[in-house]
């Protein structure tokens, strides 16, 4: 082993191999007999793509560039294909980013419009398409825009025709609802055809908040009869909903505290951890029935395992193998289950678990170490006390190489990663991202602060109106630990994150003197703004959970927002921004910019033209990278090889 200064180790994982290992495999399907699923493509302008795995195990990116397989619906998308297959050959139906319009496609064909498009406003949507040939249409979510504004919008089911007569003429849509809620999922017909379930909510409720189980009557013509709700409320989060193949009603609800599986309003599994999560994306899939009344299921606490359900007994069977985290979505094909799975030492992959034998393998996006395994974190799970002695969920990631070490009276430093949401958390998965830093000397911390996913929906509600209080003293309680027990060097900590996580660094530097310097990343800097139409319909109540409502209480929003304490701000930062962010706006940065202007705080700007909330492409994400390291290398003084400089202004 040979010595140099933490931060400062040669490291073969640098930027281009990260950005290029970004992102992971979504929204699996079967077609037939056939497993299909969508795929990331950084390197192709942060497409994503629709895969096929043919019979003969090969894969297969059916749709070439520029196609980009992805919905806008509430701006985090949801479920964008569905298939079949229709005379021998596969039948898809896709949304494609760019136009968001509908499409049907047949391999060995180009693919043709289903959907209109719309000049008002933010146009016609779509989301959760279920192909059903029986009555020619495809089913889906509608979100159409009626004026300019990101409120002025409707949501309903609807029923696109399969043969191509909407595709100039919106009124030959079929709208199976009306928009009487503001936010819907898309529907589960029951196996007989006769019944839909779907979800529903409103503001000012986020769906883990509390939804609506609804249930309608289906006539012969697929017109809907007049929906009942059957579960959920105003504090009960139903975060799914399916069928059996036997014709009992399946949902998660966390009425317990716990998003457990109920079926037919009965508790199957009742236990303190999680068959479900926050729905961010429409279409996320946390169980899904087997023919033989079995359930495949993606459940933990503070983890996600696959198993598989007996539904009579209670029991659970987790699926044999090295991952240790699944995502949420699942197909089920006859005995197969097919979802995606990853852990500390493989990033996402695409697994397939056969229920008559308990074999699980890979059949797509297998896992394929690009450098020594070496090189990888070795991360620790930790709970740390905060104030008042509330436990503190985190990942901890200490510098790590096969061949460097630093000198034995020296400290590492870290950063403290906190994640988006606010509510979700981090999973304990390989990250190049992380090991980009960890193998050069630098200690990463991943902290679930409280209000995060995965432990219950107390510790959930811990952030209620505490947005930017807890959060923030959580981050700074797992740093400051680290430094008294010597893991962490006090002077040298950073704190950094994404969205939420980016509201958590800029708070951060706001309201404590715990950190030498942040990155922030996308961020919400000024809630009075934020809630009062500077972001998307979807989150535009959330701050009323977070924080607490505006007209009650908007002194809070003032005294929060970063953006109106830039005097507070004394250590150096990097602040980055998709320019086409429309959930946080780039004039939120400008607006703190600006107040920062003269103060002679040493920081950088870099706005990115064409990416949104979430850097996709691969050039976007080696630039930031590389700029985060650079801030950290002045800040902490150390000496990372072949980083270019990043230029801190005052």
């Amino acid at each position: 082993m040979r010595t140099l200064a933490y931060g400062s180790w040669p490291s073969p994982i640098d930027a281009a191999l990260a950005a290029a290992h970004d992102g992971h495999p979504e929204f699996v399907g079967f077609v037939g007999d056939e497993a299909w699923w969508t795929e990331p493509r950084p390197t192709e302008g942060g497409r994503r793509t629709l895969v096929r795995l043919r019979a003969d195990g090969s894969q297969e990116s059916v749709l070439p560039a520029p196609w980009n397989v992805r919905s806008r619906v509430i701006e985090y998308g949801g479920r964008p294909w569905d298939g079949t297959v229709q005379n021998g050959r596969p039948l898809v139906v896709f949304v494609n980013f760019t136009d968001q319009r509908l499409y049907r496609y047949q391999p060995g064909s180009e693919p043709e419009p289903l959907t209109p498009v719309s000049s008002v406003g933010g146009g016609l949507r779509w989301a959760e398409p279920r192909v059903r040939p029986d009555l020619g249409e495809v089913w889906c979510v509608l979100e159409e825009f009626t004026g300019e504004g990101p409120g002025d919008v409707r949501r309903v089911l609807a029923a696109v025709p399969l043969d191509r007569s909407a595709a100039e003429d919106r009124h030959a849509v079929r709208e199976l609802t009306d928009d009487r809620h503001r936010f819907v999922s898309g529907p589960r017909v029951s196996p007989d055809g006769r019944k839909a379930a779907w979800l529903a909510w409103d503001h000012p409720r986020m769906p883990w908040d509390g939804t609506e189980l609804l249930l309608a009557e289906v006539a012969d013509d697929g017109t809907f009869g007049e929906p009942r709700v059957v579960a959920g409320g105003p504090e009960e989060s139903v975060a799914q909903v399916d069928w059996g193949f036997d014709g009992s009603l399946l949902y998660a609800s966390d009425r317990t505290g716990w998003w457990n599986l109920y079926r037919d309003h009965e508790p199957v599994c009742p236990r303190e951890e999680e068959f479900g999560g926050p729905l961010w994306k429409l279409g996320q899939r946390w169980f899904a029935p087997l023919e033989s009344g079995l359930i495949a299921v993606v459940h933990g606490r503070g983890a996600a395992l696959l198993g598989v359900l007996d539904p009579d007994t209670g029991e659970v069977v987790d699926a044999a193998g090295p991952w240790t985290e699944f995502t949420s979505t699942l197909a089920v094909h006859g005995d197969r289950i097919v979802g995606v799975g990853a852990s500390p030492r493989s990033a996402h992959e695409v697994v397939e678990l056969d229920t008559r034998t308990g074999r699980a393998r890979v059949i797509g996006a297998a896992h394929d170490d690009p450098v020594d395994p070496a090189h990888y974190p070795e991360p620790q799970i930790r709970t740390f006390t905060g104030p008042a002695g509330r436990e503190i969920h985190a990942h901890i990631y200490p510098p790590h190489s096969p061949g460097w070490t630093a000198p034995g009276n020296e400290l590492p430093p870290y950063v403290i990663w906190a994640h988006g949401g606010p509510t979700s958390r981090s999973a304990l998965v390989l990250d190049l991202e992380i090991a980009y830093f960890t193998s050069r000397g630098i200690g990463v911390a991943e902290v679930n602060y409280g209000g995060s996913t995965g432990h219950g929906r107390e510790y959930r509600n811990r952030l209620r109106e505490q947005w930017g209080v807890v959060d923030v003293e959580d981050c700074a309680a797992v740093a400051l630990a680290l430094a008294d027990e010597g893991t962490a060097d006090r002077a040298r900590l950073a704190v950094r994150g994404g969205s939420a996580g980016g509201w958590t660094s800029a708070a951060s530097l706001v309201t404590t003197d715990v950190y030498a310097c942040g990155t922030i990343i996308y961020p919400v800097l000024d809630l009075a703004n934020w809630a009062s139409g500077e972001t998307h319909d979807f989150e535009s109540r959330y701050l009323e959970t977070l924080v607490g409502p505006l007209a009650d209480v908007p002194a809070r929003y003032t005294e929060r927002s970063p953006v109106e304490h830039a005097d507070r701000i004394t250590a150096p930062f990097l602040l980055m921004q998709g320019l086409a962010d429309v959930i946080c706006p780039p004039v939120q940065c400008e607006r703190l910019l600006e107040r920062m202007r003269g103060r002679q705080v040493p920081h950088a700007y870099l706005a990115f033209e064409g990416e949104g909330h979430g850097f996709r492409r691969a050039d976007t994400m080696v630039r930031a990278l590389e700029a985060e390291l650079s801030l950290y290398a002045q800040v902490f003084g150390i000496d990372p090889p072949g980083i270019p400089t990043l230029e801190l202004s005052k």
